[in-house]
């Protein structure tokens, strides 16, 4: 049974209620097609559970929602919260639109506000600090001030990667800010229906290299977070459920996009994701959550397990790289000793 998310690796948290299934603080189900999500609350994604661990929660789920005091419902969505703090959302028969919005908006809205919450505090904490170095010692206090900041921000971005594995079992570390100036996404006559070209992060070809494939699946479901690091407001998130319904599916939404011919472009070429509208942005990252759902629903639930292992993996070199040299391995050697 699976404790952290699937996207962001933080803790899924526990409940005490769903004794089949004591995992999360919100769940969402549907009864009448026998699924179940852990919503992170962290990230606020859905992450579907395995098959084999979700039809007596399910049904649990359904007896507690009914035996629990609404707080919020529409015709075919209903959030209830259970004393002892478990939310639970029931999916009745929705239309797709307005189940996608209502997925999709705390997601990309909670991303949003804490976006602005950071950056309202980055600068109130570099202003303080010019302000308080100025009363100080002057212009010099205010310009260390604004260089400590500087060099804060400089370091986070360094630092700042975008990780995925290839299918050849390379992991991939990718740099932030050259990855979002760099990738662009074309038509391909295969499976997957699209390419994806974007920075080495090494000095090779000019920087670029194309990535095909599965490859370009996974590297865009990375990167494209990033572009939306921002969220999206209501309206936003409601236009790109819009872009998406009115192609009928997230893979044909994907194939529309990377199909457009002359659209995105930067001097001549096109397909530049940083050329398209916020609500494609957010639209491509919803159509590539959504299709690899499909696949774990058809069957396919090994991909969705590896991509957990991937994630635990990954976030176990992130938290390794910003921690001094020796500290894991006495973490290891100390929990061996108890």
């Amino acid at each position: 049974m699976y404790q952290t998310c699937l996207f962001c690796n933080k803790s899924l948290q526990t409940n005490d209620v769903v004794e089949q299934f004591p995992v999360g603080r919100r769940l969402a189900f549907d009864a009448a097609k026998g699924r179940l999500w852990v919503v992170c609350r962290s990230c606020e994604r859905w992450n579907l559970t395995p098959l084999e661990e979700r039809w007596e929660a399910v049904a649990t789920c359904e007896k507690l929602f009914r035996g629990t005091r609404l707080r919020t419902s529409t015709e075919n969505i209903g959030l209830a919260r259970h004393p002892e703090g478990l939310e639970l959302v029931r999916i009745g028969e929705p239309l797709r639109p307005e189940f996608a919005a209502w997925r999709y908006g705390d997601q990309f809205g909670r991303r949003r506000n804490r976006m602005i919450l950071l950056g309202s505090v980055a600068g109130l904490a570099t202003a303080g600090g010019i302000v308080a170095g100025g009363m100080l010692i002057g212009f010099a206090g205010g310009t260390f001030a604004f260089n400590v900041a500087n060099s804060a921000y400089t370091f986070y971005r360094a630092r700042a990667r975008i990780r995925f594995r290839t299918s050849d079992g390379q992991l991939r570390g990718l740099q932030r800010g050259e990855v979002l100036a760099a990738t662009r996404i074309e038509p391909a006559d295969d499976e997957v229906g699209f390419r994806l070209q974007t920075h080495t992060g090494i000095w090779v070809d000019g920087h670029r290299e194309w990535l095909e494939g599965q490859d370009a699946r996974r590297a865009l479901a990375a990167i494209i977070p990033a572009y939306n690091a921002m969220g999206g407001r209501k309206g936003v998130v409601g236009k790109a459920v819009s872009e998406i319904e009115s192609l009928g599916s997230p893979r044909r939404f994907l194939l529309d996009v990377a199909g457009r011919p002359g659209a995105y472009d930067r001097n001549g070429v096109s397909g530049f994701v940083d050329r398209m509208p916020k609500s494609t942005r957010l639209a491509l990252e919803m159509a590539l959550h959504e299709e690899d759902e499909r696949r774990a629903l058809e069957g396919e639930l090994w991909r969705l397990e590896q991509a957990w292992r991937e994630a635990e993996e990954i976030a176990a070199i992130a938290d390794d790289l910003v921690l001094p040299r020796g500290v894991s391995s006495f973490m290891a050697r100390h929990a061996e000793e108890k």
